[in-house]
């Protein structure tokens, strides 16, 4: 019989390592662990139980390939044309998070604010997958809207978490979706879906600078309010 109390640390660990990895060794992963991942985020909960994801998931050649096609198309500076808008801003607490996870990451891998250059140069690690052997896109239905994005935002979750199980590291890619267009052609993505996010994973480098820093999380009561009566 399995012990609540157990479950309970399980889930509090997980959530408490889990990062954003964005300094990844090159070594790839065997194909029963990816399965091992990819199979317990299948369990993700979703809407109607549509289980609206589709996932492309790269190795090897197949990962180098995009890699090496995808930067190229990012620096012809081509016009980013994402599925799903980005936030039109980010105002107020929004905004300070925002700024003090950048200027973690600026400060670990010694950007000096104002250099845009070198803030450039980072930027582009996003489209290198900052050397993650692996990534995996997640698609969804057109024609299930917001709701198919929500439940693929709750897969995603769930597919970090996972693979935090089994010691691999992961970071969510919002920044792969700006040139969704580019992706649907490069893997033959049928047009009726809309690109969510890519997902690069593999094992984390432990002496990568960008690795060393956690972001923090806003309290209980600043997320939270109570209504008893």
């Amino acid at each position: 019989m399995v012990n609540p109390g157990e479950d309970n640390a399980s889930i509090e660990q997980l959530l408490h390592e889990r990062w954003s990895c964005r300094g990844f060794l090159p070594q790839t992963l065997p194909r029963a662990t990816i399965t091992r991942i990819l199979a317990l985020a299948q369990r993700t909960a979703s809407w109607c139980n549509t289980q609206p994801w589709q996932v492309v998931v790269t190795s090897g050649n197949g990962t180098e390939r995009f890699r090496q096609a995808l930067s190229a198309h990012v620096a012809s500076r081509p016009q980013a044309h994402p599925d799903f808008d980005f936030p039109r801003e980010y105002a107020g607490v929004y905004r300070e998070r925002r700024r003090e996870c950048g200027f973690q990451l600026y400060d670990s891998v010694g950007v000096q604010r104002g250099d845009r250059e070198a803030s450039a140069r980072q930027g582009a690690e996003n489209f290198r997958f900052f050397g993650a052997p692996h990534v995996a896109i997640v698609s969804t239905p057109e024609a299930l809207g917001v709701y198919g994005a929500v439940d693929c935002g709750a897969y995603v979750s769930n597919f970090m978490l996972a693979a935090r199980s089994v010691g691999v590291a992961t970071i969510a890619q919002a920044a792969l979706a700006e040139y969704a267009g580019f992706i649907r052609e490069h893997f033959d993505i049928g047009d009726d879906r809309r690109i969510v996010c890519g997902i690069s994973f593999g094992y984390a480098d432990p002496a990568h600078p960008a690795n060393g820093f956690r972001t923090s999380r806003a309290r209980i009561d600043e997320v939270v309010r109570w209504v008893e009566e």
